[in-house]
């Protein structure tokens, strides 16, 4: 497997963008630390590290609602992570598509 270390060097929780393959809709943001960044790349579903919680959670372990990885990317400063999906159904947990359903009105 190759290392991903100096992904983690900078801080221990990375930023993480989820958006759909397909479409391109950002779906969700959280983040990632080491740990839930190998468990993602060896199961293939996205695994986050809840800071509310603090504890590590696979998104869709309970709703069903996976994050299928497609792609992984990340920043030109190594300090943010875009991981590209085929979602398993909404990625908020109100149910909506996205977690970015509301607009702020200018």
């Amino acid at each position: 497997m190759k290392d991903y270390s100096f992904l983690f060097k900078k801080q221990q929780l990375v930023p993480t963008i989820v958006q759909d393959d397909t479409t391109g809709k950002v779906l969700m943001l959280a983040y990632m630390n080491a740990e839930s960044f190998g468990l993602t790349i060896e199961s293939g579903k996205c695994t986050f590290f809840s800071r509310s919680r603090n504890k590590l959670w696979c998104k869709g372990e309970t709703s069903g609602h996976f994050m299928l990885v497609k792609h992984i990317y990340y920043d030109c400063d190594c300090d943010t992570i875009l991981i590209k999906v085929d979602p398993v159904g909404p990625a908020c947990h109100t149910g909506n598509e996205t977690c970015f359903y509301r607009e702020w009105e200018l």
